[in-house]
């Protein structure tokens, strides 16, 4: 797969051990070009946690390179004496999985030469990360001994972007024909473009409902509040909905994220010729909010479909397509046990976890939800029971039961600082119960 034949010793290596903190080791550094952190504890267990951030926007970078999805999970996972160990990729912003591959691999063997070969080796994420952690077992089966990925476009970057095409592609035939979504000329221009034709939508019912319509072909959920039930009114669920792409998918749908890409695989690697889109709508798990804001609209859906079926189609470029795939979609191959965990409200659709199982021997896959609204909106409790489901298959080579019952009452033996969320969607803190449930998502409507 990715990397063969690179020798990891041969990278441009800098950086050393930090000062300790509690007795714990800190190293920092730069592994050719892609800085890290490794923070070993005194009694360290053998077990090596290496985690993968997500999606970063251009000109971000994180004041600390992130361990873990909650920093509280972090502090817990180092008192029980794990190892953790993260890279910022050589390239930290957009679609990162070649890279993260790369530079992970090469953190790994650093470890190995550092600190010294360990038991086990967990790789584990959030987002975009989670595709990433699936993608580096896949490339060292014999190195990872277990995955956790959580809240991520697990099915492939094919498949996410695909997505978001045909959010970008409702928006602009029924809404914008101005807008650009492949080869975009001026990214910024085009970003506040769309936020204006979206922001304008949202005024009215038949702007709304085709919002709506773009939301349910995108896989956008219309709850997206990590503290708040899902609302009961039609137009509070599509501003939901719309909110979610307007602080989170804009620039990967008409911005540099998306050009980034392009840059990437060397052309446009999403497109729709032939696709029928009266045929997906059904399929869609919002396909009722989207006949409920049509009807209260008094707007013709039938109509909708048959202007997107006589838009001109966005061809994709063949080689840029087989880049996607190849660095960024799982194969479901391998041998070690993974677990996924996602909210059953996230705007990075659930259904990516059904196309993911479809490709994974169910006996090493276990799939966990929690019934909360709102893009990885797990709490620090809850997302170290998954890490522990996957732990103890590791270090048992059986499933541990996973009953949301049971798992609701493993995360209540962590204490009040480990049940906080803060909805950064809505900027809005507080408390949350474990909320471990079964879920059963619908299939992403290009891949049924």
């Amino acid at each position: 797969m990715l990397l063969t034949g690179i020798v990891v010793a041969a990278l441009v290596v800098s950086g050393a051990a930090a000062p300790q903190t509690n007795d714990t080791d800190i190293h920092t550094g730069v592994l050719d070009g892609a800085r890290y952190r490794v923070e070993v504890p005194p009694d360290w267990n053998g077990t090596l946690l290496l985690y993968h951030h997500g999606i970063y926007p251009r000109d971000y970078v994180p004041e600390q390179i992130e361990l873990a999805n909650r920093p509280e999970a972090a502090d817990r996972l180092l008192d029980e004496g794990y190892a953790l160990a993260a890279s910022l990729y050589s390239k930290p912003y957009g679609f990162s999985a070649r890279q993260a591959v790369r530079d992970q691999t090469a953190l790994l063997g650093w470890f190995d030469r550092t600190v010294g070969t360990p038991d086990q080796v967990v790789t584990w994420g959030a987002s975009g990360g989670a595709l990433n952690a699936v993608l580096l077992s896949e490339h060292l089966p014999r190195r990872i001994d277990g995955v956790l990925a959580m809240c991520g476009p697990v099915a492939g970057g094919q498949a996410l972007f695909t997505q978001l095409l045909d959010y970008g592609f409702t928006v602009r035939t029924l809404l914008a024909p101005e807008l650009e979504l492949v080869r975009i000329g001026d990214p910024e221009a085009n970003v506040a473009a769309a936020h204006r034709v979206l922001t304008r939508a949202l005024e009215t019912p038949q702007g709304r409902a085709r919002l709506a319509l773009a939301g349910a072909l995108g896989g956008v959920p219309g709850w997206q509040r990590a503290l708040q039930p899902r609302s009961a009114e039609t137009a509070g669920q599509i501003r939901e909905q719309t909110r979610f792409v307007q602080l989170v998918l804009d620039e990967l749908i008409w911005g540099d994220l998306r050009t980034d890409l392009e840059a990437q695989a060397g052309g446009n690697p999403t497109g729709n010729t032939g696709v029928d889109y009266r045929r997906l709508l059904p399929r869609t798990s919002e396909h009722r909010l989207v006949r409920e804001a049509y009807r209260e609209a008094a707007l013709d859906l039938s109509a909708d479909l048959d202007a997107l079926a006589a838009a001109p189609r966005i061809a994709e470029d063949h080689g840029a397509a087989r880049w996607l795939v190849r660095h960024g979609t799982p194969t479901g191959h391998g041998s070690m046990p993974v677990a996924t965990l996602h909210p059953v409200g996230d705007g990075v659709a659930p259904a990516h976890e059904r196309s993911y199982a479809t490709r994974v021997e169910p006996a090493r896959l276990r799939q966990l939800y929690v019934d909360r609204g709102g893009h990885c909106q797990h709490t620090a409790a809850e997302e170290l029971t998954a890490l522990r489901v996957v732990l103890r298959r590791v270090e048992s080579g059986r499933w541990p039961v996973t009953a949301p019952a049971v798992l609701d009452a493993q995360a209540r033996r962590y204490g009040p600082e480990y049940h906080r969320l803060y909805d950064w969607l809505h900027d809005e803190a507080g408390a949350a119960e474990p909320a471990f449930t079964r879920h059963h998502p619908r299939p992403l409507p290009r891949m049924s």
